[in-house]
């Protein structure tokens, strides 16, 4: 037999130092060579996928369904931490699978789901008013794809940096309606590895080593008709030498599934290294793990942009220590001219932390004609409005939504549905369920304990501080990148006011670090001002330098330069407001 060869590339050739990387047939009648014989033979009603002999020093590491042999030595990396990258991986992979092959007439089916879980009563209706018609034309059955089986018309997948081919490997075999699967590793011994775990896990049938550098091979199929249906980059270190390639290889409408973990880069560390990989600034904030998923959204729809193609988010999460993006990539020369409107520069202020948003095209709609123009700006002045101090230039990063909820609520759904499949079900679930209650419209997010210091009052509970926001008017809900982040379209002054001080017991001071006086429901007494650098009079002890009402939209009575009265109640807690300069 012919060594496993990558899609129409004669010259790969996966044999190393005497490891014999042939395809061997699924099943077999007597032990072949490289294989060792199956403790019990095999019946036509249970047939035993062949295995491959242990070389000296190897170890067995299994996830998921499969069984991966790995040298002791440590020649091809592994990172057992990311297996809940590799489970979400093949829940977002069924899930976009699930949507292809039902428009190429194709149902799949996963083990372990009873039947599909509706999230939308207009696709049931839809599915049912099909197979009635099906049934009167007398059409045939809907043809079934299976986890393991090639399917003619399925989907095609290159795993550009699979190592030792793990999630590959888990593709084929947890992954229905596939066509084939190409690891790919420039590696000579990663590409041996993965042919070997193919035939360990009786896979060859769906899964192709290749020893190719992954940006030629991906440059090499951007042709229309040789296009990967799903692109999946896990590389050690930044992916920015390959999104160029990925942008060109992947199908129309197709997934490309991207992981960064250079974070101190993308997270603030080194501005200017982020900007010569993915032409943004990164700058120090809280918000930073979000900002690099906006920041790798920004580079990959800059770099589809120069091909007339153009990305639109499924799923963008932070986990650990790394991000990971879904995307689909779609062609459209109307559509990439959105792209400047999609992209912001961020303000950040020094002092306060308070941060604005900057777009850098404008789009208006007039009935059925388009405009576009240049953005007005900037949004801030010299310095910041709160605090005085002075702001930081980021960007540009992606400004529009992180995520489809709509098909992150269908993957959701098949995973709580099924929780045996993955190990990492109830985190899957967690993160997912977490991520469909995210603001869509409301990039970053701030920390209640951030404010809490830029204001020197103790941190209230994330709750109270959220009720306080809801209560006053505006929306506000968490984020999954940061445990006590908040998402919110109130302005920075709102929170800053209603981050200040709640209390239960008036006749004492809510705030412990600040010294007030309370009586009767009044402040009537601070002995410093509680904002270093802030203009406020302190005059015998009393704030006298609130002229007027600090929280817009909140009844706060002003008389004097006293606040002597808040009309404000949040499950029975008293909003009060001294320490704010308006």
């Amino acid at each position: 037999m012919e060594p496993l060869r990558a899609p129409q590339d004669p010259q790969v050739n996966t044999t190393l130092s005497g490891v014999d990387t042939k395809p061997q047939p699924p099943t077999s009648g007597a032990p072949m060579e490289g294989l060792n014989p199956s403790p019990a033979a095999s019946t036509p009603d249970q047939e035993m996928p062949p295995t491959t002999g242990l070389l000296p020093g190897e170890t067995v590491v299994r996830e998921g369904k499969a069984a991966i042999l790995f040298p002791s030595a440590n020649e091809v990396f592994y990172n057992p931490v990311q297996e809940f990258n590799r489970d979400l991986t093949c829940a977002v992979v069924t899930e976009f699978a699930r949507e292809q092959m039902a428009r190429r007439g194709v149902k799949v089916v996963v083990p372990g789901e009873k039947e599909r879980v509706v999230v939308n009563l207009a696709d049931e209706k839809k599915e049912e008013t099909e197979m009635q018609t099906g049934e009167e034309g007398g059409e045939e059955p809907v043809v079934t794809a299976s986890v393991g089986e090639c399917c003619k018309n399925g989907l095609r997948v290159l795993e550009g940096l699979a190592a030792s081919g793990l999630r590959s490997v888990r593709f084929a075999l947890e992954v229905p309606g596939l066509r084939s699967v190409t690891a790919n590793d420039f590696s000579a011994k990663a590409a041996a590895l993965i042919a070997r775990n193919a035939q360990h896990n009786g896979v060859t049938h769906l899964l192709q080593a290749s020893q190719r550098d992954a940006s030629m091979l991906m440059y090499e199929m951007r042709g229309k008709k040789d296009r990967y249906d799903v692109i999946d980059l896990d590389p050690y270190g930044s992916p920015a030498p390959f999104l160029d390639a990925a942008v060109q290889a992947v199908g129309e409408g197709g997934l490309l599934c991207v992981t960064c973990t250079d974070m101190a880069v993308m997270a603030g560390n080194s501005g200017e290294t982020c900007y010569s990989k993915y032409g943004s600034v990164s700058i120090k904030a809280k918000y930073c793990h979000e900002m690099a998923l906006r920041i790798i959204l920004h580079s990959l729809d800059q770099r589809a942009g120069v091909y007339q193609r153009y990305i639109h988010p499924l799923l963008c999460v932070s986990v650990d220590f790394y991000i990971r993006v879904y995307v689909r990539v779609h062609t459209g020369q109307a559509m990439v001219k959105n792209s400047a409107s999609k992209q912001a520069l961020v303000y950040n202020c020094v002092g306060c932390g308070s941060f604005h948003l900057q777009r850098l095209g404008k789009r208006t709609t007039q009935g059925n004609h388009i405009k576009y123009s240049a953005a007005t700006g900037p949004p801030v002045g010299a310095e910041c409005e709160h605090c005085g101090h002075r702001h930081q230039l980021g960007g540009p990063i992606w400004g529009e939504a992180l995520h489809d909820v709509s098909f992150v609520q269908k993957v959701l759904s098949a995973v709580s549905g099924n929780p045996s499949r993955f190990g990492t079900a109830r985190r899957i679930e967690g993160m997912l369920s977490m991520v469909t209650e995210e603001l869509e419209d409301v990039p970053l997010y701030y920390t209640v304990d951030n404010l809490s210091s830029t204001v020197h009052c103790s941190t209230p509970p994330l709750l109270q501080f959220r009720s306080a926001l809801l209560h006053a008017g505006h929306r506000v809900s968490l984020s999954h990148a940061c445990k006590n982040a908040l998402k919110t379209d109130a302005p920075p002054r709102t929170q800053c006011t209603m981050g200040t001080i709640s209390i239960r017991d008036e006749t004492e001071s809510p705030n412990p670090g600040v010294d007030l006086t309370v009586c009767g429901g009044y402040v009537v007494s601070c002995r410093k001002s509680p904002i270093p650098g802030v203009d406020m009079t302190v005059c015998g002890g009393y704030v006298v330098s609130c002229r007027k009402s600090p929280i817009q939209g909140v009844d706060l009575t002003v008389c004097g330069g006293y606040v002597v009265s808040s009309g404000c109640r949040s499950d029975g807690m008293w909003w009060l407001c001294c320490i704010l300069r308006v």
